[in-house]
Formats: C-alpha cells, sequence, structure tokens
C-alpha cells in the first residue's frame, strides 16, 4: 500500500482493479466535497488478496495506523476495504468521525451496504456508491439512509402436482392400460411365432 498522509486527497487505492474510472470520479467528488465541507476524509481501498493468516480487520486496522500514525492524524478518517479474492470487507473509523458514524453504522456499511451488491452478483461499482453515498450522508450529519433492503426472490411454491390435484383416476387407469399390453403383447408375440 502507499504511504497516504491525513492531508492526502487521494481518497481510492483499486489494487482489486474492480472499479471502473466513471465511478472513481464520483466517488472521489462526493469524498472531495465531505472533506472540504466537514474535514472528515474517507479512504476506500480494494486488495486481491490478503497474506496468509491475515484478517481483512486485522489489515484495515494495521493500514490505518500506517497512514495515520497518531491519534489527531487519523481522529476524522474513515478507510473501508474489500479483498476482491474473498468479498470480506472491514472498515475502521478514527474517534472524531465515530461520533458520527457509530460502530453500528459502520459494521451495517461495510457488512451491509457494500456487501449486498456484491452477493447479488459481484457489482462492485454499485457497492462502492451505495457505500460512499452512506458513508457521505452519516459523516455530513444527514440522517442515516440506512442499509440496502434485501429482495426475498425465494419462491416457496413447488410446480409439482398437490394431493388433491393428482387424485384423478385417469392416471391409474394409463398405468393399469400399459402394464397390461406391455405383458400381453410379449406373450402374444411369442405364442404367434410358435405357431408359425
Amino acid at each position: 500500500m502507499p504511504e497516504l498522509s491525513p492531508g492526502d486527497r487521494t481518497w481510492i487505492i483499486d489494487d482489486g482493479d474492480v472499479l471502473s474510472r466513471v465511478t472513481e470520479g464520483r466517488i472521489n467528488n462526493a469524498i472531495s466535497k465531505l472533506a472540504d465541507e466537514t474535514g472528515n476524509g474517507i479512504r476506500l481501498v480494494t486488495i486481491r488478496r490478503l497474506d496468509y493468516g491475515e484478517t481483512v480487520q486485522s489489515f484495515v486496522d494495521q493500514l490505518f495506523e500506517k497512514w495515520f500514525p497518531t491519534a489527531v492524524a487519523g481522529e476524522n478518517q474513515t478507510v473501508l476495504l474489500l479483498d476482491v479474492l474473498t468479498n470480506n470487507s472491514a472498515i475502521h473509523t478514527g474517534e472524531a468521525a465515530n461520533t458520527r458514524l457509530s460502530n453500528d453504522i459502520a459494521e451495517s456499511v461495510a457488512h451491509e451496504t457494500l456487501q449486498v451488491p456484491l452477493r447479488d452478483g459481484n457489482r462492485y461499482n454499485e457497492a462502492f456508491v451505495d457505500a460512499t453515498d452512506r458513508l457521505v450522508a452519516v459523516l455530513s450529519g444527514q440522517p442515516d439512509p440506512g442499509a440496502p433492503k434485501i429482495k426475498d426472490d425465494i419462491s416457496v411454491e413447488g410446480t409439482f402436482k398437490t394431493a388433491e390435484e393428482t387424485d384423478d383416476q385417469t392416471s391409474t387407469i394409463v398405468v393399469v392400460v400399459i402394464l397390461v399390453i406391455a405383458t400381453v403383447a410379449p406373450m402374444a408375440t411369442y405364442f404367434y411365432f410358435q405357431r408359425s
């Protein structure tokens, strides 16, 4: 990871190479505006994979401490990280940012807002735009828009017939007729050829 300082205006580090230029431009504009108006900074990081034994949360914690080594440097900062190999995500916020962005909201952003579009087909651009919009809203003092609504597309209705629908006698008659024909036809054929 590159070295960053609190005044650095690098908002996105896409090592996982999953974001389009249009998405990066939109996110950069939103975060730059937030930083100018409130002093809060958001860093979005994607990585290809983690080293063995490393967790997403431990990595984002270490990255936050590397970029913002003092409490004053990191007090208004937030780092959101995604491992694109496993689609695991984590977030770390500074103390001042944590007054508006509570731990519950931060966890919801990392594990719901970011994850729902990923579960629905690896839609990385949508995931990061949604997460940025929610973070910007909360850190700028607006009400939390909340986690995305999860669509329930599970069909519990079966495609097979119910017992009442199959209670019809015609299927039983058809099966009996087929069994009789299957038994009588070979015997009739045998007797026919025996007489010849």
